[in-house]
């Protein structure tokens, strides 16, 4: 499995995008966990910056709904409102089912047996992960491969605009930020190998069902468990 890491400074050319990449990593590895105070002051003096080109970064994840903000409360993890993750798995349902109608009947021989294979490798994964026998690392490495894994269904699909679209609208990203704001590690034993199989199978409406039916596997239990987690000086002073 590959691993995304965060881009240094020195590689992007962008402090700005650098300082996000990292906070988004950190949050994506549940190293800053739902309601967790983020300084600028302290984010920037441990990537040896200076605090204009992280508070631009906190406002960017602020913005795409990673960090939220309270006067004198500061900067901190954001704890999704039900309405919030209702409306994520709505547009990633409504972007994924269609992915999944083109790939069934667009992908190539190729690329359906990939899908079965990687199916197949991260089931494994989810099963070991299960086990409790894993770290921060192993976690990351099976949540990255998941991501890679429904990105190689919208590959499939050869539509750029709905390629684009789903990387736009980060909608594996945050599936990401869900699972593990939720802790959850532990799926049916064949999840993936049966969804990859039946988008393999050129049927489209058999892909579109599936799909569905992937997406919205525990996500209630989700939604109930990440309320859980708000912090109880924070409840209530949403507007």
């Amino acid at each position: 499995m590959k691993s995304r890491r965060p881009i240094l400074a020195g590689e992007s050319g962008n402090l700005a995008d650098a300082a996000y990449l990292v906070i988004r990593d950190r949050i994506l590895r549940g190293v800053l966990t739902l309601g967790a105070p983020v300084s600028s002051r302290t984010v920037a003096q441990e990537l040896g910056i200076s605090h204009l080109p992280v508070a631009q970064a906190l406002r960017r994840l602020e913005n795409e709904g990673f960090l939220e903000s309270r006067p004198r409360a500061g900067t901190r993890v954001r704890v999704p409102t039900e309405q919030d993750i209702r409306e994520r798995y709505e547009v990633r349902e409504a972007l994924e089912s269609q992915s999944a109608r083109l790939f069934a009947e667009r992908a190539t021989s190729a690329q359906k047996r990939e899908l079965k294979r990687m199916g197949e490798h991260l089931d494994a994964l989810f099963n070991r992960a299960a086990t409790g026998q894993h770290d921060i690392e192993f976690l990351y490495a099976v949540h990255n491969y998941h991501f890679d894994l429904h990105m190689k269904i919208a590959e499939g699909a050869r539509c750029g605009a709905l390629r684009e679209m789903i990387e736009r609208n980060q909608i594996l990203t945050f599936n990401w930020f869900y699972d593990v704001a939720a802790h959850r590690e532990s799926l049916p034993p064949h999840f993936h190998r049966d969804l990859a199989a039946q988008l393999a199978t050129g049927d489209p409406d058999a892909a579109d069902k599936a799909i569905r039916r992937h997406i919205r596997y525990g996500k209630e239990e989700r939604i109930q468990r990440i309320q859980l987690e708000m912090p109880t000086e924070w409840r209530g002073r949403r507007t």
